[in-house]
């Protein structure tokens, strides 16, 4: 029997990446798709409360290809396994294939990874898959990559509360070294808000920057993808310091 498997993402239904990892995963699973209707890139692991969060069913060329959320990455994942997809079996969720990378500190902005935190949450083993370019368009390599990475998920799943954040190099295959498992990088963002002007000429700022690659091993994410692997990063949601929990007993509160 084929497994199911639920793909969201953060780019939005029509987006170029889900329907390429669709493609990909229906060659050996049943796949339902629930996405937001909308760009939804950097909001991270936000839920909608005050504001009613419709349902489109979506169709390409008459047939039905998935359901629209008005809504977040988290609010399409928690829809779908508490109401659209209600008592019906899910054996994996992927999250993707999303547009530039999700590498270092941007896993926490990400809306991506977090449509796959919230699949975890929920208790379905869960992959987050990236193509590391904003501008790179062919989505095919990413999307066999991350076929394989499914497959070997079904059959050894994963430990709980951890998913898989995978992120592809954007060049052709022959380029690719292989895969990687990998640690989140320390790089980080030098951040700039540059000030700009509209027709009305009232001030606004629009964020620019550029990423400090502070990683000079392999055996972070962002140096992996730059070295032309696939980078393959088990994380998980639990976000206490451990270490400092310890240390913290001896304070005296």
């Amino acid at each position: 029997m084929k497994p199911t498997i639920l793909i969201s993402n953060d780019d939005g239904i029509e987006a170029e990446g889900i329907y390429a990892l669709a493609s990909k995963i229906r060659k050996f699973a049943n796949v339902i798709i629930v996405a937001p209707y909308t760009q939804q890139s950097a909001v991270g692991h936000s839920i909608t409360m005050s504001n009613p969060i419709r349902v489109r069913r979506v169709y390409l060329e008459k047939n039905f290809f998935g359901y629209a959320v008005e809504g977040t990455p988290a609010d399409s994942v928690k829809l779908a396994v508490h109401t659209i997809l209600k008592n019906k079996k899910i054996d994996l969720l992927i999250s993707g294939i999303n547009q530039g990378a999700n590498t270092a500190i941007n896993i926490i902005y990400s809306g991506t990874v977090s449509a796959a935190t919230e699949g975890t949450i929920l208790g379905l083993p869960s992959i987050a898959v990236s193509l590391t370019s904003y501008t790179y368009k062919k989505f095919s390599v990413a999307a066999e990559y991350a076929s394989k990475i499914a497959k070997l998920v079904l059959k050894n799943g994963l430990p709980s509360g951890t998913l898989l954040n995978v992120n592809v190099p954007a060049v052709p295959k022959s380029k690719i070294k292989g895969i990687l498992v990998t640690k989140q990088g320390k790089s980080s963002w030098n951040d700039t808000y540059e000030k700009r002007f509209d027709p009305g000429n009232r001030e606004y700022y629009w964020l620019t920057g550029s990423m400090l690659k502070l990683d000079e091993s392999v055996e972070f994410d962002v140096k992996a993808i730059d070295s032309n692997y696939v980078s393959v990063t088990p994380i998980q949601y639990d976000l206490t310091d451990y270490n400092a929990y310890q240390k913290l007993q001896s304070w005296k509160f």
